[in-house]
């Protein structure tokens, strides 16, 4: 088994830790994990990403081409990353801020408004981690519990912020499941 995942969006979403956030699980649960990110002039606002690879044996290449699954979360990272995706992954839009689809129908693509939900729960700067909860829950990649472990983890030197923020998981995990195209 090896999946490769994309997350894309906005400097300043949080897309680099979501990324750090599921291959640091994956690394947890057992398996092998490459995580590389993209920095540069998009850490200011431009287009940022990373990719994750996570699979049950050595990583022969750090390279990605065409990724299993995208999780995007603006429309320019969406036009840019939608169509090389491999054809049943899943992609996970941000709804609150990409007013359109992909346009594939070979891809299951779930909508869901992160920056929405994000701020339902008080803390708008969790929409990457309902991001993350809808993904995982969606595609299956990983146990939730891992990525559980993850958030309490990531910010167990504020810890007044992991209930929120396991909270925002659950929601995300809550609404992709329940999501009907």
């Amino acid at each position: 088994m090896q999946t490769e995942i994309m997350f894309a969006g906005f400097g300043g979403q949080g897309i680099m830790l979501a990324g750090k956030m599921l291959a640091y699980s994956a690394l947890n649960a057992g398996y092998e994990v490459i995580w590389i990110p993209s920095y540069g002039p998009e850490m200011r606002g431009g287009t940022a990403y990373c990719t994750v690879v996570i699979a049950d044996h050595p990583i022969g290449s750090p390279i990605i081409i065409n990724p299993e699954h995208l999780v995007v979360m603006n429309r320019p990272s969406l036009e840019k990353f939608a169509s090389v995706i491999r054809p049943e992954g899943v992609c996970m839009t941000n709804s609150s801020l990409i007013p359109i689809t992909s346009g594939r129908d070979d891809i299951d693509e779930i909508l869901i408004p992160c920056n929405e939900i994000a701020m339902n729960l008080k803390s708008p700067r969790s929409a990457n981690i309902v991001a993350l909860g809808a993904f995982v829950k969606r595609s299956g990649v990983l146990d939730m519990k891992e990525i559980e472990k993850s958030v309490e983890h990531e910010f167990e030197r504020k810890p007044k912020v992991i209930p929120v923020n396991l909270e925002a998981l659950y929601k995300g995990a809550e609404v992709a499941e329940n999501f009907k195209r």
